[in-house]
């Protein structure tokens, strides 16, 4: 119902949205304000008793208006303002948690694709920071004001600038129609413009030539640039020396290069820091990395949020399986860009295999827990790679970016080079780590299971004993045939069974020997531990069946490391 100016309705009637409590309002105006209605009876309308069952003196509906009182004597227009929520409200309040639960399910869709793009740059491959990409080249920048000696130098002439004359089809023709030819007369500006140019530059140089400011100008140039190329002189000359400290094996060279090698690797997932320690131990050439893994909260532990029937946002969790896959996965292209590294930067062959332990520290805890230890030689490295970048990664419907730990390519390849991975990162189970990052010269069970294969192999070749053949190697020692030369320390054909332990060497042991050189038809038995021997155990090698045994104790083996490799070993604790 419209109104005039003065207050009073006008007759004429406006269409309005329905609002909360509309018809309630409708029926508490025409309850008070009963008198003023427009088009009413006022014999009707007008003040007097109420009739029964009706309040105020409103008459009952017959049905037509829809806004009377009900059989049960309920109103049947919308409740009060203290009554039940409205439906308008409802549906506002559903359509805000729905939209919050979007606004979150992308927040977490975000954490996903970072991790995704985490897991791409990780895998990228590895520059070579060798010496050579190492080395900088000096170029002179020449002098601003330089230009030709002053002092052999002749005036420009004329005659070095004025254009050819024009060309006439009447070679007869008089010269000064020649010279009404337009574009002669144009070259002919442009020459004398150049020719005045050169004059004016010519004498600037000459003026300038006897100038004490331009002479100390030049002095300050030549002496920024003789600097520049002693400080490139110097830092090749130092690079060189450091290159011949890394051909001796100098253990802080062979560090310096890995490290800034390790360092370099890093910058294609700067945000993810991961630095990465390096202990080089000349006794084995093997090199101990310390790599430091990334928080386990890094990988997103919800796959979205859900709006229940009652209204509650509910987060939807992933299974732990999947969280600690995607954080294996990180994990493992981590681990092996850490080992490209270490491989592509040493072009001169100086290690002879690489340990890497992947650590967890996390706040709070006193000691860092080992979740990968990786126990590579140069042959295996030689073989692994990280991802090609350009390899797509395998998507499903159910798994998105995300691939079954068993076919994940890097997880793959770092299983293929014999490394112990965490089963359940998450659950806090380490693994052994295959080597500690100590001492230069370590104690023998401090050594990697490569490291002792190496060393028994350098020990012993370096003795006379050639055609070095591993049969058996496991972590406590190796089982290997070699063959000397005539003449040698160590001539015809051998069975060599190492081991490292705290327990001796019993006698069983050495009959076992026995038996090995005989199946492999070879003339000697060597017996090797960084023990000791039991006294039955000796007392068997003296018998006359057992002769061609020949014993190392720990003392024997320290002694081998330090004639043929000039470095001490602790044979034991």
């Amino acid at each position: 119902m419209q109104h005039s100016a003065d207050g009073q309705p006008d007759g004429t009637a406006t269409v309005q949205f329905p609002r909360p409590g509309f018809l309630a309002s409708v029926f508490r105006e025409l309850n008070t304000d009963q008198g003023q209605g427009q088009g009413l009876d006022p014999d009707a309308a007008g003040p007097g008793p109420a009739a029964p069952g009706t309040p105020g003196g409103v008459m009952p509906d017959d049905g037509a208006s829809g806004g009377g009182v009900s059989d049960d004597g309920a109103s049947g227009g919308a409740a009060s303002g203290d009554g039940p929520v409205e439906p308008e409200e409802s549906i506002a309040a559903h359509g805000r948690a729905a939209a919050l639960t979007h606004h979150r399910t992308l927040t977490v869709q975000a954490e996903h694709d970072r991790l995704a793009d985490l897991l791409r740059r990780a895998a990228l491959p590895v520059s070579a920071m060798d010496f050579e990409s190492q080395l900088r080249h000096y170029e002179p920048r020449p002098y601003p004001a330089d230009g030709p000696e002053t002092g052999s130098e002749a005036e420009p002439r004329w005659a070095d600038f004025a254009p050819a004359g024009p060309a006439t089809a009447d070679p007869d023709g008089a010269p000064a129609r020649r010279l009404l030819d337009s574009g002669y007369q144009r070259e002919l500006a442009q020459a004398r413009l150049a020719h005045q140019r050169s004059l004016r530059e010519w004498r600037t140089r000459r003026s300038e030539a006897d100038n004490p400011a331009a002479d100390e100008s030049r002095r300050v140039h030549e002496a920024a640039e003789e600097a520049r190329a002693r400080a490139v002189r110097e830092y090749n000359e130092s690079l060189e020396e450091c290159r011949r400290a890394y051909r001796l094996s100098e253990p802080a060279a062979v560090e310096s290069l890995l490290e800034r090698a390790l360092a370099a690797a890093e910058t294609a997932t700067q945000d993810l820091p991961a630095p990465c320690r390096a202990v080089f131990r000349p006794l084995t050439r093997t090199a101990v990395l310390d790599l430091d893994l990334p928080p386990l909260d890094l990988v997103p532990s919800l796959t979205g949020y859900r709006l229940a029937p009652d209204g509650d946002i509910v987060p939807v969790p992933r299974p732990p399986a999947d969280r600690a896959t995607d954080y294996l996965r990180l994990v493992a292209r981590l681990a092996l860009r850490a080992l490209q590294a270490a491989d592509a930067v040493d072009t001169d062959e100086i290690l002879a295999g690489v340990v890497l332990n992947g650590w967890l520290r996390e706040p709070g805890t006193a000691e860092p827990l080992c979740l990968v230890s990786v126990d590579a030689d140069r042959d295996a490295l030689a073989r692994t790679r990280l991802l090609p970048p350009a390899t797509p990664y395998e998507e499903r419907d159910d798994e998105g970016v995300y691939a079954d730990a068993e076919q994940d390519e890097a997880l793959v390849r770092l299983r293929q080079l014999g490394a112990a991975v965490t089963p359940d990162p998450y659950g806090r189970v380490g693994v052994q780590p295959a080597a500690q990052a100590g001492a230069a010269v370590p104690a023998a069970p401090d050594l990697s299971a490569n490291e002792f294969a190496q060393l028994v192999r350098d020990l012993l070749t370096r003795g006379g004993l050639a055609e070095w053949s591993v049969r058996l190697r496991g972590p406590a020692g190796l089982v290997a045939t070699g063959e000397g030369a005539p003449g040698s320390a160590l001539p015809g054909r051998w069975v060599v069974w190492a081991s490292r332990g705290a327990e001796p060497v019993s006698a069983e042991e050495i009959a076992t020997l026995a038996e090995a050189v005989q199946e492999e038809s070879a003339e000697r038995g060597l017996r090797l531990t960084t023990g000791r021997f039991a006294d039955e155990a000796l007392d068997l090698t003296g018998e006359e069946s057992h002769r061609h045994i020949h014993l190392v104790d720990g003392d024997g083996v320290s002694e081998l490391a330090r004639t043929h490799l000039g470095l001490p070993l602790a044979a034991g604790r």
